[in-house]
Formats: structure tokens, sequence, C-alpha cells
């Protein structure tokens, strides 16, 4: 059987590997924490090649880069949506213009037709061509 001093020499060195554990714990998690702002540091381009900062200093300049970086993202949006109403105004533009050239094309079709055919009807002189804009043609009735 264990004697009472054996039993206090297991609690020594059970007290021992629990410090020793958690010191190792510790020394690892600020390890973690030096490596993070280290990364924060070399992430920040107004601390880029600065080998000493303090860490008040470092997340001072990376909340200033943050919001630095969210009014310019924030630019970018307002341009990419002011670029898509623009587009949108572009192509209603285009349609429109392309729904006119299509009916001004069906029209001076037309016009020929209706020339062609007077011309072959005509035989009074009491109508006169008269050619508008956009080579569109009407009739006018002129009285002698």
């Amino acid at each position: 059987m264990l004697s009472d001093e054996d039993d206090r020499d297991v609690d020594v060195e059970s007290d021992a590997e629990k410090r020793a554990h958690h010191n190792a714990l510790e020394r690892k998690r600020r390890d973690h924490i030096k490596d993070s702002f280290s990364s924060l540091r070399n992430s920040v381009p107004s601390l880029h090649g600065e080998k000493v900062a303090s860490r008040a200093q470092i997340l001072k300049k990376a909340s200033d880069y943050i919001l630095y970086m969210k009014k310019k993202n924030n630019s970018h949006q307002q341009d990419i949506h002011d670029l898509k109403r623009q587009n949108s105004l572009l192509g209603a533009q285009i349609r429109t213009l392309e729904k006119a050239k299509k009916s001004a094309t069906f029209h001076s079709e037309l016009s020929k037709c209706i020339i062609e055919s007077d011309t072959e009807s005509s035989s009074d002189g009491d109508e006169e061509m008269v050619t508008q804009p956009q080579n569109k043609s009407k009739k006018l009735k002129t009285a002698h």
C-alpha cells in the first residue's frame, strides 16, 4: 500500500504537472495573440515595414483602415448603382431608336408604294408631292 508520504509526492507531482500544463497553455495563447497582432500589423498598409508598433497603435491603425475601406467600398457600390442606372437608360434609348428605325423603314416603304401607285393612277395635275423631313411624303391638294 501507498504511504502518506507517497500520496504527497503524487499530489506534488500532480500539482507540478498541472502548473506546467497550464503554463504551456498560457504560453501558447500568448504566442497566438502575438502572431495575430503581427499578422494584423502586416495587413495594414500604414504599418508596413514597421517592426515595432504597440498593440494599441496596431488596433487604432487597423480600425482607421477598416473605416477607410468601408467608405471606399460604399463609394464603389454607389458608382456601380449609378452605372447600372445609366446602362438601363441607354438600353431604353437603344430600344426606342430601334423601334423608330423600324417604324421609319416601314413608313418609307409605305410611302414608296403610295407614290408609285399615285404616279401610275394619277392623271390630273391637281396634286403635288411634298417631301417632309425623315423621308416621309404627303400629298397636298392645290387649288388652281
